[in-house]
Order: structure tokens, then C-alpha cells, then sequence
């Protein structure tokens, strides 16, 4: 079914730091975005937490739209998600959904070339 679709093991990615990491498994896209907001808990986690998209593909906008959501959710917290092994185009959408506007200071796209993956998304261009 489409609620099991993507998934995502956390992880302690050190203890002295206050740091959770949730490893995404499987793509995301307009069918599994509400199941993508449930894998979260903003108010519970640490003051840093890690998405790592090596294992999961963001397909869509709806997909691009529910990242946002979920990092303004640990924002209003105070708190900090890095984004990590999002494909380049991805994190070029995501930031020019911000407009004129600076990219938050609550989500940081940590990128590598040397591991991020190479793929397009389906959205159409403005």
C-alpha cells in the first residue's frame, strides 16, 4: 500500500551531541507525503536532526511542499534539519520555492558531489 511506501529508521548520531538522524527509504511523492509527515516527531526530537535521502527519491512537488512543512514545524521549534544526499535539481527547487526570500536558517541542504544522486524531479518550471 501506498502508507508503506517510504520509510525511515532513526538513529543516535552521537550521544554527547543533541543530533537524531532518520535514514528515508523509498520515494517521495504526492502519495506519500502524508505518511512522510508521520515518520517525524518535531516537539520529541533534539535540537538537530538529519534527513538522509540516500536510499529515497523525491519525486514531486507535493514531495518538495512536505519537506518545507516539515522543516518550519522543527523551526517554530528553534530547531535545525539537515538535509543531506538530495539530488541537485531537488535542492535547487527547494530553494527558489523560497523566492526572493533567504533560505532558513532551520534548513541547511548539506551537499556532495562526490555521493549526492543525479536525478530530475517531475515539476513543471515557472
Amino acid at each position: 500500500t501506498i502508507s508503506d511506501v517510504i520509510m525511515a529508521p532513526t538513529s543516535t548520531i552521537d550521544e554527547s551531541q543533541p543530533w537524531k538522524s532518520y535514514a528515508l527509504n523509498g520515494p517521495l511523492f504526492f502519495g506519500s507525503t502524508q505518511q512522510f509527515a508521520t515518520l517525524f516527531a518535531p516537539k520529541t526530537d533534539p535540537q538537530h536532526i538529519v534527513i538522509d535521502f540516500t536510499n529515497a527519491r523525491v519525486m514531486d512537488s507535493s514531495a518538495l511542499d512536505s519537506i518545507q512543512t516539515l522543516a518550519e514545524s522543527y523551526g517554530v521549534l528553534g530547531k535545525t534539519v539537515h538535509l543531506r544526499h538530495l539530488s541537485w535539481d531537488c535542492a535547487r527547487l527547494l530553494k527558489r520555492n523560497y523566492g526572493e526570500k533567504d533560505f532558513p536558517p532551520y534548513e541547511i541542504i548539506e551537499s556532495d558531489p562526490e555521493s549526492d544522486p543525479a536525478y530530475g524531479l517531475a515539476v513543471q518550471e515557472q
